[in-house]
């Protein structure tokens, strides 16, 4: 019980930021006259006291956050934050007719934070849009990470914030520094990924959407979360102007920032060939989308080979930066070519990027580790260390990763069972829990890119939620918390 005193402090007051970033869809109602801006209003007042009231609770007990501190914060964070995201759902103070119960309300919200972009609402056009501008919201601040911002943001927490970013951070090299303290990192990567999403909204409303439409799309392309205004996504939409543009945001975002920073500080493209991931994940997503394209121009699925080529590389750089929009339904392509989306969204998206899934730079050490291990076979005395661009791989490092696969793998396999058991067909359970892991969002069957999740039940809803969360936690900071070894002094 003591611990969680340890970070009631700092719990409260990231819980009362939470409560400043409520004022975005309070705007956009009071401006546009929804109808909901008393459940935002009160949203705001019971965040705000709920936020005052750990803050003092743990004052008395607040002291250097240690790296078990960081941990459970992380985790209280992504349980209490999604439930306080659904209380403008649950008011009834608001005009219209939608509503959404607690548990596809906090899926929804879950849903935002994680990136994920699944959504258990059935008709998005016509949604207020103030929750249109909360749902998109969700996504933005999810992208890096809520507790990334609150570092940067709120240097009260009187920490260092390491233990708090380590929980946070994805990828196996969650130590490396851009600055001297984490704050100067947060700020660094927050001040490329505010001043990417504006020129993004800009470049939206060039290719002919309006200026709130551009807003919440850039909103989604930036955190990678697929998100939209409307209900059939870019199909709707139907622009190929907009959709490239996309398209070439979606690829910047899958790439880890911090690369991208090291390369506006040095004003140099080299960082790019310098870094383990972004040119293994240009190539990977750009060569995958083109023979996909191709192959669709071939078997006849599309006669033109103008829209071979415009269904096949959106749909692709889509799907493997788990951004999970969509212009048209995949899922009917020939089944090798979903499948073989869905593989990429597990592991291509890269390190330090606002996608999810296992990470590039894992499956990069791994194939050089089964490089050695073939070499050894022909030299069983030679010594062979590992290196990632004149960079020498640990052997814990190592061992990390295979464990994280084995666990990531477990993971799909009991979440898929559950949804069975939940009555949930086959193709349908696998691809929405992959999808839920990878935080890709749309799957195959009921739940694909022009469905939704709202047609399951509420036990399998829960069930994708849990799976979001440890999908975006990437697994060892959810199940550290349970071990028992955790809790002892």
């Amino acid at each position: 019980m003591k611990r969680f005193l340890y970070i009631a402090h700092a719990l409260g007051l990231v819980t009362m930021f939470w409560s400043i970033i409520l004022l975005l869809p309070y705007s956009f109602s009071i401006y546009y006259q929804d109808g909901w801006d008393k459940n935002f209003l009160y949203a705001i007042v019971i965040t705000a006291m709920v936020g005052l009231a750990l803050f003092l609770i743990g004052l008395p007990f607040k002291r250097e956050l240690r790296l078990r501190d960081g941990l459970l914060l992380v985790f209280c964070v992504w349980l209490l934050f999604p439930a306080i995201g659904t209380i403008p759902f649950m008011l009834p103070y608001h005009t219209g007719d939608f509503s959404l119960s607690f548990t596809k309300a906090y899926y929804e919200v879950m849903s935002g934070l994680t990136t994920t972009g699944s959504t258990v609402i059935a008709d998005v056009t016509h949604l207020p849009r103030s929750i249109n501008a909360w749902r998109h919201s969700l996504i933005w601040f999810g992208g890096m990470g809520i507790l990334v911002l609150a570092v940067a943001i709120l240097p009260l927490l009187g920490v260092g914030g390491h233990q708090v970013v380590r929980g946070e951070a994805a990828g196996p090299m969650k130590e490396e520094k851009l600055t001297p303290r984490i704050a100067g990192t947060a700020k660094a990567l927050y001040s490329i990924y505010i001043g990417t999403s504006l020129l993004c909204v800009l470049c939206y409303r060039w290719a002919g959407l309006e200026w709130f439409d551009a807003w919440c799309h850039a909103g989604s392309t930036m955190g990678l979360g697929g998100f939209s205004t409307y209900t059939n996504g870019y199909a709707d939409i139907n622009n190929p102007i907009v959709e490239l543009v996309a398209c070439i945001f979606m690829l910047f975002s899958g790439i880890n920032f911090a690369t991208h920073f090291t390369a506006l500080r040095l004003r140099s493209l080299k960082a790019y060939i310098y870094c383990p991931e972004a040119l293994p994940f240009l190539t990977i997503v750009l060569s995958s989308a083109l023979l996909i394209s191709v192959y669709l121009f071939l078997s006849g699925y599309y006669t033109s080979l103008e829209s071979a080529f415009r269904y096949g590389f959106f749909n692709t750089i889509s799907i493997a930066t788990t951004t999970g929009f969509a212009n048209t339904d995949y899922s009917l392509w020939p089944i090798a070519i979903p499948i073989w989306m869905l593989m990429l969204a597990n592991f291509v998206s890269s390190a330090g990027s606002t996608g999810g899934g296992v990470k590039l730079i894992r499956m990069i050490i791994l194939f050089k580790q089964i490089g050695i291990e073939l070499r050894k076979l022909i030299h069983p005395h030679g010594v062979f260390p590992l290196r990632v661009k004149k960079r020498t791989i640990n052997r814990s490092v190592i061992s990390a990763i295979l464990l994280f696969l084995i666990i990531y793998a477990g993971a799909v396999m009991l979440f898929t069972i559950l949804l069975l058991i939940s009555g949930v067909d086959y193709d349908t359970a696998i691809s929405a829990i992959v999808a839920s892991v990878s935080n890709l969002g749309p799957g195959l069957g009921a739940v694909g890119p022009m469905g939704n999740y709202g047609v399951l039940n509420d036990f399998a809803i829960w069930v994708c939620t849990v799976a979001m969360l440890v999908g975006r936690l990437e697994l060892f900071t959810v199940m550290i918390i349970f071990a028992p070894v955790y809790w002892r002094k």
